[in-house]
């Protein structure tokens, strides 16, 4: 019987998967952490958690996911955002969170325990120091649902 399995991925290998398998991001500079899931040894998907993105969440109790990735394994999802949050709970951090675009259904998440907190603008964002572009992602602009979840409360 086939059996899904948490595993411990260096970043560059979860960066991998990003870069093959994800449908509207590209892969990341640094992570706090990563996590994977194999079926029957062979890694189909990860988690890449980092510091949280927006700059007034408190870095040092908030984790983010930043990225999660599978090649369509089913319940994948699901065990690699309850294993990160299990890993950010005896790492001694107080939340979790990640942001999903408006149209996903949060299916997953859900079944993971996590919560719905809410609808973000999804603005771009632009370097101040020094000055830069503005980001130009069509896929990645616009609102977006947050799903959290209390760790060490």
């Amino acid at each position: 019987m086939s059996r899904l399995r948490v595993v411990p991925v260096e970043l560059r290998e979860a960066n991998a998967l990003v870069d093959r398998l994800h449908r509207h991001h590209r892969h990341v500079q640094g992570h706090r952490f990563s996590v994977g899931v194999e079926l029957d040894g062979e890694l189909v998907g990860a988690a890449i958690i980092g510091r949280p993105v927006a700059r007034n969440t408190p870095p040092k109790e908030v984790l983010e996911v930043t990225r999660l990735v599978t090649d369509g394994t089913p319940h994948a999802c699901s065990l690699l955002y309850a294993a990160a949050a299990r890993a950010g709970k005896a790492l001694g951090y107080r939340r979790i969170q990640t942001f999903i675009l408006e149209n996903e259904p949060g299916t997953s998440l859900r079944a993971a325990g996590w919560s719905f907190d809410g609808t973000t603008p999804g603005l771009p964002w632009k370097h101040t120091n020094p000055p830069g572009p503005r980001r130009q992602d069509a896929k990645t602009l616009g609102p977006k649902q947050r799903w959290v979840r209390d760790l060490n409360p």
